[in-house]
């Protein structure tokens, strides 16, 4: 296995997906129960570096989170590729990822912005992902590739390579890179959430309180829900963005 494929083993492949033979694909970046490590945000159309900064620098100095993998998409946005220690559900990733985007990019235009991994919507209980990088761009033969802090502001204008990047510059771009800890993301949410989980635990805490489902940082740190119970949540949480509990109500549609 070349040094390439062994990092992004180690930062996005699932714990099951990552025999050494197994090639990084979009296929692979879920496992088949739709667990992910890797969490994607592109902004695009046009790539913004000052935005992608912004939440690069943010979530490492408000969320105390590791630093995300900064890429070119080889076609017209950044992307930022975040690694996690363990598997959590595409349910749960999107939800992260929709509280990020809440929180760093409230005026940029949905049509701008992509959140994956994501449900098919053409394939009921089938996910989407984002493309492996770096790769080939058909059409056009530019390449993505991850890229450096100190260099991502060149590619503002062109969020492309016109020639294949070296598999060892690449594996040297992640060896730097750390995955977030399931104790990192609970807190992360935690802090992206604070009016939910309060609400939730003065909840629990009522007599005649009615049983809620755990907050996320509670299930991240003890055992996952299932898809349901996790679409449930989301459903029901007032401090989600619309958006986003339409998406898990319509996720429940196929539960009945």
């Amino acid at each position: 296995m070349s040094k390439l494929q062994t990092e992004l083993h180690r930062l996005y492949l699932p714990k099951a997906a990552a025999a050494p033979q197994v090639q990084t694909t979009e296929a692979t970046l879920i496992d088949q129960d739709g667990m992910v490590r890797a969490m994607v945000m592109e902004l695009s159309r046009p790539a913004d570096w000052e935005a992608l900064d912004q939440l690069w620098q943010g979530v490492q100095s408000d969320l105390e989170l590791p630093a995300p993998a900064i890429a070119v998409s080889g076609e017209d946005g950044f992307q930022l590729w975040f690694s996690l220690a363990e598997a959590v559900s595409v349910a749960q990733a999107q939800a992260f990822l929709h509280s990020l985007r809440a929180r760093y990019w409230p005026d940029i235009a949905a049509k701008r912005i992509r959140l994956l991994p994501v449900a098919d919507p053409d394939a009921p209980g089938r996910f989407q992902h984002a493309k492996p990088v770096p790769a080939c761009q058909v059409g056009t033969g530019n390449w993505s590739a991850f890229v450096t802090p100190d260099l991502a502001p060149m590619f503002a204008e062109t969020p492309w390579m016109d020639i294949p990047p070296g598999d060892d510059g690449q594996a040297s771009v992640l060896r730097r890179l750390t995955s977030i800890s399931p104790a990192a993301f609970a807190a992360a949410w935690q802090q992206l959430h604070p009016d939910a989980i309060e609400a939730t635990e003065s909840e629990s805490q009522a007599p005649s309180a009615q049983p809620t489902l755990p907050p996320l940082h509670a299930q991240t740190a003890t055992t996952a829900l299932s898809p349901r119970q996790f679409l449930l949540q989301v459903m029901n949480d007032d401090s989600a963005p619309l958006a986003l509990r339409v998406e898990a109500a319509k996720a429940l549609l196929p539960y009945g």
